[in-house]
């Protein structure tokens, strides 16, 4: 028993990492996985036996898929519908590996798979080489900013292990995701059925001197902490409290990256509105002198200033990379059913900010890479590069300097339509300030101050 608790613990103790495996439908991602879990001995006693035993007595054929494959739609059909998450370790950590679906009817549920992974497996079969639903797989783990990637080339069983067509599948898919600024750590030639290459360097394939592709997962890094990052919280809501002569305003969100403190000169954007934070407090607790990335908090500000839900806070003295934004370019893919067209208002969510956003330039479309068509619409499923204009000004980052600030997502009617990653900003609003809500609440409340006290109370009134 001492052991076993023991034991226990070691495994609580490893770093554990989340991992989506996604390629296109037949390309082997279920195989490959249950194959993993059979040679790590990850699996419940008896549960391979088991499965094997059930096969033989209905007359089919044994496949490592079929032990994840749990869901009657999947058994009926032959497909992964959902993102299964599965878990199993290797000697340095814990995995959380997310069997992300393959088929193009469920990339809704692929994209919502992916983005809780911080590494990717992308599944090519041998016999068919790289398929449309490939290189769309390739261009959404590069909306999520997935950059640790593995692409196993697989059932090379079927092709004796030939060299030449390893080579050609790689460098046709390496050429395409250099285009989309993906770096593969590897690619590695594998046969999930027959376990070549997985966890054991295969005899049958001499001619590969890489990693198996259990050493290429232990060698991808948990990403770094925003903490160490400039500091950014989207603003949630302004909180005015009444009773009991408490006047504060509180203004409330939760800090996506870096740290503040009490004292700090802080800037909100777009309004460029500035003052000092004179407290930091949490939800029935004491107040606090530092606040971090990811805690929930509310901040009183020593100045009398008037913004607005959807502002970005960063420090007025630090170099944040947040931009204030009347245009952007951005990776996209469309998921509604109306396909996405210019003219049109559709609903820009990123952050707290909620603006009206229209088509203005549709740039590139995942499957026209030689633009021979000029396209009108992005229709259902499709991924591209795109510029949008907003209707206001919108605080925001390019994904690869803050992942929350340039993430976001398009509504129309209520329905999640489309998402997408922030490439860079076109155009910034002036970065004159302007005062004059400032001024005009400053003379009211100099010649009025019991009537207007409260500058919000100001702007509705007039």
């Amino acid at each position: 028993m001492k052991n076993s608790s023991q034991n226990r613990q070691i495994y609580s103790e490893k770093e554990r990492m989340n991992i989506v495996i996604t390629g296109h439908v037949d390309h082997g991602k279920s195989t490959l996985v249950g194959r993993l879990l059979a040679d790590t001995a990850a699996l419940p006693q008896g549960k391979l036996e088991g499965v094997k035993n059930a096969c033989e007595k209905n007359g089919r054929v044994f496949e490592y898929s079929m032990l994840l494959d749990a869901l009657e739609d999947e058994q009926k059909q032959g497909i992964t519908i959902d993102s299964a998450r599965i878990f199993f370790k290797s000697k340095l950590r814990e995995y959380v590996i997310i069997d992300a679906p393959g088929h193009i009817e469920f990339l809704r549920n692929m994209l919502s798979g992916a983005s809780r992974a911080v590494a990717a497996v992308l599944v090519i079969d041998a016999i068919e080489g790289v398929a449309e639903n490939s290189k769309r797989h390739g261009l959404l783990l590069s909306l999520l900013g997935i950059s640790q990637v593995l692409v196993v080339i697989n059932k090379l069983d079927v092709l004796n292990y030939d060299e030449k067509i390893f080579r050609k599948i790689k460098n046709e898919y390496e050429e395409y995701l250099n285009s989309l600024h993906v770096k593969p750590v590897a690619f590695i030639p594998a046969s999930a059925r027959e376990g070549k290459n997985i966890t054991q360097l295969s005899p049958e394939m001499s001619w590969y001197q890489g990693k198996t592709i259990l050493e290429v997962l232990d060698s991808f890094h948990n990403l770094p902490s925003n903490e160490d990052s400039f500091f950014a919280m989207p603003l949630q809501d302004i909180y005015r409290f009444s009773n009991d002569n408490d006047d504060r305003r509180m203004y409330v969100g939760t800090i996506v990256s870096g740290e503040i403190k009490t004292g700090d000169f802080v800037k909100f954007l777009p309004s460029n509105k500035e003052a000092h934070i004179k407290s930091i407090e949490v939800w029935n607790a004491p107040a606090k002198i530092k606040a971090k990335t990811n805690e929930a908090v509310g901040f009183t500000l020593k100045e009398d200033i008037y913004v607005k839900n959807g502002e970005v806070m960063i420090k007025a003295d630090e170099n944040a990379s947040v931009h204030v934004s009347l245009k952007i370019r951005a990776n996209l893919i469309w998921l509604g059913h109306h396909p996405l067209v210019f003219h049109k208002n559709y609903l820009f969510k990123l952050g707290a900010a909620k603006v009206n956003a229209k088509l203005e330039k549709i740039e590139r479309v995942l499957g026209d890479e030689q633009n021979t068509n000029i396209r009108n619409d992005l229709k259902k499923n499709e991924c591209g590069s795109v510029i949008l204009s907003l209707s206001h000004p919108v605080a925001l980052s390019s994904f690869y300097d803050n992942a929350t600030l340039g993430r976001f997502v398009l509504v129309d009617n209520f329905d999640a339509v489309g998402g997408g990653i922030v490439l860079e900003n076109i155009s910034e609003q002036s970065e004159e300030k302007s005062n004059f809500e400032d001024e005009l609440f400053a003379l009211l409340k100099k010649h009025f101050p019991h009537r207007f006290a409260d500058q919000n109370q100001i702007l509705y009134q007039i």
